[in-house]
């Protein structure tokens, strides 16, 4: 389990460095997971022996973490909380960028779900 703590965390940090250094507007974290992901393909394909561990030991570490997932949304109740003037000023456009972004998540996530569905049949076949 602290292998693939080390092994998130050095990830993580690798993304952060890769959004200072190019000064992407994406966060960190994220382009750190994208780099995570692609290693394990990457892994997967070419050293077969190696990634089994890892991965069930990545995946486990993750389940573990993903269980304490409600206390990362305490500082953000805060910083609303905090910004409530702000929000009531803007009520309107947070309620729609909401809104919107809600529709193209259920839009893109159905997508995205049709076209594995296709691919899964194809397989079957």
């Amino acid at each position: 389990m602290l292998r693939a703590i080390f092994i998130i965390f050095i990830f993580q940090l690798t993304g952060e460095a890769i959004k200072k250094f190019f000064e992407i507007n994406i966060p960190g974290p994220v382009i750190g997971l994208i780099l995570l992901l692609l290693t394990l393909i990457y892994l997967r394909r070419f050293k077969k022996g190696k990634v089994k561990d890892l991965k069930e030991d990545i995946t486990n570490t993750g389940n573990y973490i993903l269980s304490y997932l409600s206390l990362l949304f305490v500082p953000i109740g805060v910083g609303v909380v905090m910004h409530l003037a702000f929000l009531e000023k803007n009520l309107i456009n947070v309620i729609f960028i909401i809104f919107l972004s809600t529709i193209l998540t259920i839009g893109f996530t159905a997508y995205v779900m049709e076209k594995l569905n296709k691919r899964l049949d194809a397989r079957k076949r």
